[in-house]
């Protein structure tokens, strides 16, 4: 997933608080300086995502969810990464970090960091790519995510973890999830997968689940906004034990996937993820 770094678009100009998409009657925000996080996403002027630095929906590269001890083996070599979610590392390094804007327009967005950022402690050179696309009648968002290996070859995930409102305010009622797993990970006491795949349980879940023909989730506030998440990813977590969000995050492995099922990014086998949400609106009963 290559891109030029020198060429900057002047069709959107980035602000402190953002790049911002438009389309219809949809505009998101996307924030380079916070880990290239989708920080709003509107759709009638209603706001679908939890605000804040940590909420959103941000990328989860080069490793989704919880890693083991923070630490993952390349071959013979052992790495640690710090345990931002002790006893583990959670959720990659993408998250914390300045991603460069390369191009944006209306509807389009394209940023990139190094994996050797200075400020992230991944010890393998490369390139992750994040392309942002709003169509352009507004009615759905797509977002591509791309992982290059420099020199030596490692493994990686990537994927993302977005925070959608449990309700959309204004007394409605809260958003309802149904999607149809194939199985489900077993979570171990430390919450990682015990290796074990198991019928799908009813929630509440911090837990994921294998969906090999693809995942395939929806969203629906009654009344309100119906959204469906697609992506050819075959696993996704969904999360649903706070109050305020639902999470549903496709994503290309399992937690803790570098050790348990690793896939190797090399100079000419770049690791790529899309995913796509799109949505129609209930209250008036079009797309």
């Amino acid at each position: 997933m290559s891109t030029d770094n020198t060429t900057q678009g002047t069709a959107r100009t980035q602000t402190p608080e953002g790049v911002r998409l438009a389309a219809g009657d949809t505009e998101l925000t996307v924030r380079p300086d916070l880990g290239c996080r989708i920080a709003s996403l509107r759709i009638g002027g209603t706001e679908l995502l939890r605000q804040g630095p940590r909420y959103g929906c941000f990328p989860m590269v080069p490793w989704c969810g919880r890693l083991a001890h923070g630490e993952f083996r390349n071959g013979g070599e052992l790495h640690r990464m710090p345990l931002n979610a002790a006893p583990h590392a959670i959720h990659g390094t993408g998250r914390d970090l300045r991603w460069r804007t390369v191009r944006t327009s209306a509807t389009e967005g394209i940023f990139t960091y190094d994996l050797k950022d200075p400020a992230a402690p991944w010890p393998y050179p490369g390139q992750v790519t994040q392309l942002v696309e709003l169509a352009e009648d507004g009615g759905s968002l797509t977002l591509t995510m791309g992982v290059e290996a420099t020199t030596d070859s490692f493994p990686a995930q990537a994927g993302w973890h977005p925070w959608f409102l449990r309700n959309l305010g204004q007394g409605g009622k809260d958003v309802h999830l149904d999607f149809g797993p194939e199985w489900q990970e077993e979570r171990g006491a430390d919450h990682l997968p015990t290796g074990h795949r198991i019928p799908p349980k009813p929630g509440p879940w911090d837990d994921c689940f294998g969906m090999p023909q693809g995942v395939a989730a929806t969203l629906t506030w009654p009344g309100r906004l119906e959204l469906k998440i697609t992506s050819r990813a075959e696993w996704a977590v969904v999360y649903d034990e706070q109050e305020a969000a639902v999470c549903v995050e496709p994503q290309t492995g399992p937690p803790n996937g570098l050790n348990t099922l690793p896939r190797l990014v090399t100079p000419i086998d770049p690791l790529e993820i899309s995913m796509t949400w799109s949505w129609r609106n209930l209250s008036r009963g079009t797309a």
